[in-house]
């Protein structure tokens, strides 16, 4: 079910979330940055989820390790989403621990049998600790892995079909691979369950010379639009988020990008296909 359209919530917007209480149907927060027991930032997230659905997005898991997911990480969000009572808890696909050592980069996995087999492991172990579906985000990537076997949309269709997980598709982050490494867009959401979709996320990207960055500092790009028409007008509403991170805006540019998400899923579910 939609829970409709939001923005990612950002420490520069508290004051006027909590004084103005803009017109957003949801927030999403970045599950790390509340991980305190008190303090400014978690007065604020509980204020606001009086007024507003939260969801939970992790960024520092790392559910691909081959040498397992922090208990003590786990535990956190755990406690977290207890605190909160999220509608969504998410995660990304990719690793971000060796030896000990935390890694602060969603880094890219080889799509495998053998890392599926590890990353279903942990998705099933966050789901049984959390007792809640947990929804897992297709990556943007730099870089691809000649072992790879299966394709990016295989990958997730059949992590879905052993955990029961769900999807958070990036859009943008899509696009972005298709600029990378030549994965046609069109071709991987296509090959996408769809049905597993839970979630939506649409953001900015860098054009440089020679890669495109998914750095959420810009306003959605045409092309992301025109894709996110694709997949509404395929299977219909379904929770939308703004996500921008590096030169954050004025909030009123975050909530005219969340109002223009409404439009055009309102547009294209017309024509559902």
């Amino acid at each position: 079910m939609s829970i409709g359209f939001g923005v990612g919530l950002r420490t520069p917007h508290y004051r006027e979330f909590l004084e103005n209480k803009p017109a957003v149907d949801w927030l999403e927060v970045h599950s790390e940055n509340y991980f305190g027991d008190g303090g400014w930032d978690m007065h604020v997230l509980m204020t606001l989820r009086e007024t507003y659905p939260i969801s939970l997005h992790g960024v520092g898991l790392g559910l691909g390790s081959a040498n397992g997911i922090s208990s003590a990480h786990l535990a956190k969000i755990k406690a977290l989403a207890d605190r909160v009572q999220p509608e969504l808890v998410s995660e990304h696909l990719c690793w971000g621990n060796v030896s000990g050592r935390v890694l602060n980069d969603l880094l890219p996995l080889p799509y495998t049998e053998e890392v599926l087999a590890v990353i279903a492991a942990h998705v099933r172990q966050m789901q049984d600790v959390l007792g809640r579906q947990v929804l897992i985000e297709n990556l943007s990537s730099y870089v691809q892995f000649a072992s790879s076997t299966l394709s990016e949309a295989a990958f997730l269709n059949e992590l879905v079909a052993q955990t029961g997980c769900g999807l958070l598709l990036d859009v943008n982050n899509v696009y972005v691979n298709q600029c990378n490494h030549g994965i046609s867009a069109l071709d991987t959401i296509h090959a996408l369950n769809l049905d597993a979709v839970k979630e939506i996320h649409l953001a900015g990207h860098c054009v440089l010379d020679d890669v495109v960055i998914d750095h959420h500092g810009d306003v959605v790009a045409d092309e992301v639009w025109d894709l996110y028409r694709i997949v509404v007008a395929r299977m219909g509403h379904v929770s939308t988020l703004i996500e921008w991170d590096t030169d954050v805006p004025d909030l009123s540019v975050l909530l005219a990008q969340s109002d223009k998400a409404r439009g055009v899923a309102h547009q294209a579910s017309q024509v559902l296909v």
